[in-house]
């Protein structure tokens, strides 16, 4: 025999009353579905034979198991003395005869594997286990036979682990690596997960199940995707706050239930992070916060709070030594008296346990995370702190570069804001109305708007390539470069070749930077509008360097697009040359200049699709109103450029403050046009000394005129913010000053001119040039 238990035990009438744990691995039957039946109506195949089956060639008896089938099993029936007429049916010992291919099978996986295996019968109570199935339940094999496997596992839901494992038995369907969640027995330990498989026997009088194990590689499968998550999605903005949200939002809930992120005030500023320890008064903003529970989840404080952290806390801690600590939390933790608020809200939310880090770079401190987890036996381990070391280094970088870039954008916002003009104050002919939405990668987009000799003024919009600091730079140049070939009274188009000439140097000074030098590899290219309007001859010029056309809207509703030939962008170094284009401004048009980030305003002259025509369409309102009505209209200015309009709205002139005579090319036309300047000069009542300048002043440009010049000669005075002297001339030479010896009787004309004069100019035209001069009014 193989041993010293019988398989069973039966009386003198054939009943079992005794039934072996083996007898239920070989039958497949419980105790109590054996004792009380009779014998040999369950090992045998046909229990009517008459005597004792045997198996052909074997000399055994027939045995079979619970389903019919053949059983390879020898057996030695013994009577037993014990005061009473019973029968043991031992397993013989037959080592050398195969035995039932299940009941091997089971048996070497019950003694090789640590997989943990559960024999079940009809009712899913257990038959058999193995010893990995006693040490994954912490169970004795002797306590648990005849027990309901749920008792025995402990599945954290066992109405649904158990509807499983029946409805192997209905459908005979297996089931495979069905995660449970197993309960421990002692409330303190760590929650323990296992992967369930399990298989019908034949019949489905049973099942077999398997369990692994797989709390840890769970928890490092979380802990791994995390850390993927974390990398993927945080680092992704540069700005500090959204990336605050990115990681709490890549943390919760797979890593922990409740997560928040307080970083230093002065940080989201970009201002430089303070070094550990952080001082007590040092106030961190609340930045993020995200509870996997119901939106109205309990905080300490709300998203955008600015305060110092109580001390003594896990938190102050923390930020004093830059070590992440896990804590238990329960209703006797001893820091909650020094902050009543957080443990407030620690109550109201649940949470058990808590993992805090520093988000700290070189020894500065940029905040602290902070992780929660509600589950009383999910608890943070080493491996959880050393994750959370790893994830908070990476999002302290992410917090840096943001960081950085805030300081970088707020100094390049602060530069093109003292670069910009202010709002153009309006003039005699034109009003002014600007919008400028800032980007966060803004600082190249620039507008101005300034006074031109005769009653002109002059309004461009431009933008330079890039962003931040470099980008503003580059603007404020243009800017000044547009202001100084402004004074020389260039045409739109003249005035822009020159300015693509300065880009072009611009653009090979920093590209014989060396090669270390960021700026080395960014090409600067530039576009602009530049536009000249004169009220008195009610036309707009002006010319364009890649940048979006003009709109001009006209009273009455009309807004169109004008044709403006399209020149190359500047410093490109190729392309057409720049052309003009005249469009004319009657009184009460609006002029408006707008940036490349703005939306597009081309389309049909009936299209009400698009806000900035839509607004223009009813001029009938103040500017700034018209200004204010577009702006409510854009639905997203989020971009990564600024958005920029300016809006000019033309005025008629008053006639009486301009006189203009035409004169004889004579030398007598000189004291003509003196005497015609005196008594304009005494209707506008100008001052003496200015009057007595002005006489001047037209006495030698008349002069020049009719010597120098060719016919015809006109002469003007227009009286604006300035007194403005013009005399215009058919012919083609360039005057200029002449330094005269002291015994010439002339040359002195512009020298005079100059000298009586605060400003004065050529500018030339199809019909010949105009020399101008400015005076200052009081």
């Amino acid at each position: 025999m193989t041993g010293d238990t019988p398989l069973m035990i039966v009386d003198g009438a054939g009943v079992v009353v005794r039934w072996s744990r083996r007898a239920r691995e070989i039958w497949l039957r419980s105790d109590s579905e054996a004792v009380g039946q009779a014998a040999l109506a369950m090992v045998m195949a046909d229990a009517g034979d008459s005597g004792v089956g045997t198996e052909p060639g074997s000399g055994a008896p027939g045995i079979h198991d619970v389903d019919g089938n053949p059983v390879d099993l020898r057996v030695q029936v013994v009577p037993l003395s014990d005061g009473g007429v019973a029968w043991g049916l031992f397993e013989a010992d037959n080592s050398a005869v195969p035995g039932d291919t299940r009941t091997a099978a089971f048996d070497i996986l019950r003694a090789k594997t640590g997989e943990a295996f559960f024999v079940l019968d009809s009712e899913l109570r257990v038959l058999s286990v193995n010893e990995a199935a006693c040490a994954l339940c912490d169970v004795a094999a002797d306590k648990v036979l005849d027990m309901p496997v749920a008792e025995v596992c402990r599945p954290s839901r066992p109405q649904e682990f158990e509807g499983l494992l029946r409805g192997v038995l209905t459908d005979g369907t297996s089931v495979t690596d069905y995660v449970v969640r197993l309960d421990p027995l002692d409330s303190a330990a760590p929650e323990r997960f296992a992967k369930v498989s399990a298989f019908p026997l034949t019949n489905a009088r049973g099942v077999v199940a398997s369990m692994t194990e797989i709390t840890e590689s769970l928890r490092t499968k979380r802990r791994l995707e995390a850390l993927g998550s974390v990398r993927e999605r945080v680092g992704r903005s540069l700005d500090v706050v959204t990336t605050c949200q990115e990681l709490v939002d890549a943390l919760v809930p797979g890593f922990a239930d409740i997560a928040v992120v307080e970083v230093v005030d002065a940080v989201v500023r970009g201002e430089d992070p303070p070094l550990s320890p952080l001082g007590r008064d040092i106030p961190l903003r609340r930045a993020a916060f995200r509870n996997a529970a119901p939106v109205h989840a309990a905080q300490a404080h709300p998203i955008g709070d600015v305060r110092a952290l109580p001390s003594p806390t896990p938190y102050s801690q923390v930020l004093s030594d830059l070590r992440p600590r896990a804590v238990p939390l329960d209703s006797g933790t001893p820091w909650f008296d020094a902050d009543p608020e957080r443990a407030r809200a620690i109550r109201a939310s649940g949470a058990r346990l808590l993992l805090t880090a520093p988000l700290a770079l070189r020894g500065a401190v940029l905040g602290l995370l902070s992780l929660y987890r509600v589950r009383p036996n999910d608890a943070f381990d080493e491996n959880d702190l050393a994750v959370a070391h790893e994830l908070a280094t990476h999002t302290s970088l992410s917090l840096d570069n943001a960081r950085r870039y805030t300081r970088e954008h707020t100094i390049a916002a602060a530069l093109q804001r003292h670069l910009l003009p202010p709002e153009p104050p309006s003039q005699t002919a034109i009003e002014f109305a600007q919008l400028h939405v800032p980007a966060d990668a803004g600082g190249g987009t620039w507008y101005d708007a300034f006074g031109l000799p005769g009653a002109r003024t002059a309004l461009a919009i431009g933008e330079v390539s890039g962003s931040g600091i470099d980008a503003a730079t580059a603007m404020g140049q243009l800017r000044t470069v547009i202001h100084s070939l402004a004074a020389l009274d260039l045409e739109p188009d003249e005035l822009l070749a020159r300015l693509n000439d300065a880009v072009v140097r611009l653009a090979h000074e920093r590209a014989v930077l060396p090669p270390g030098d960021p700026l080395h590899q960014q090409p600067l290219r530039a576009s602009c509008v530049y536009a000249v309007h004169d009220p008195l001859q009610a036309v707009c010029v002006m010319a364009s360097a890649g940048h979006p056309k003009p709109v001009v809207a006209h009273p009455g509703g009309a807004v169109h697009v004008p044709e403006i030939p399209a020149g190359p962008l500047l410093g490109s170094g190729e392309g057409p040359p720049f052309a003009t284009a005249s469009v004319p401004m009657r009184e009460g048009s609006v002029l408006a200049l707008r940036t490349t980030s703005f939306p597009a305003s081309e389309g049909a002259d009936g299209d009400r699709s698009n806000p900035l025509r839509e607004a223009l369409t009813r001029l009938d309102r103040p500017l700034r109103e018209v200004r204010d009505d577009i702006l409510y209209r854009l639905n997203d200015t989020s971009g990564s450029n600024d958005v920029l309009l300016l809006l000019a709205r033309t005025r008629a002139f008053p006639p009486d403050q301009v006189a203009t005579w035409s004169l004889e090319s004579v030398p007598a036309a000189v004291a003509t046009a003196r005497h015609r300047a005196l008594d304009r000069l005494r209707l506008w009542r100008v001052s003496e000394e200015t009057a007595f300048a002005t006489e001047l002043i037209v006495s030698e440009l008349v002069t020049n005129a009719v010597r120098y010049g060719a016919p015809p000669i006109r002469l003007r005075l227009i009286k604006d913010v300035t007194l403005t002297c013009e005399v215009s001339d058919g012919g083609g030479a360039a005057p200029r000053i002449r330094h005269a010896r002291t015994v010439d009787e002339g040359g002195r004309g512009l020298f005079i001119c100059a000298q009586v004069s605060h400003n004065w100019g050529i500018r030339y035209s199809g019909e010949g040039k105009t020399i101008w001069t400015e005076q200052t009014l009081p």
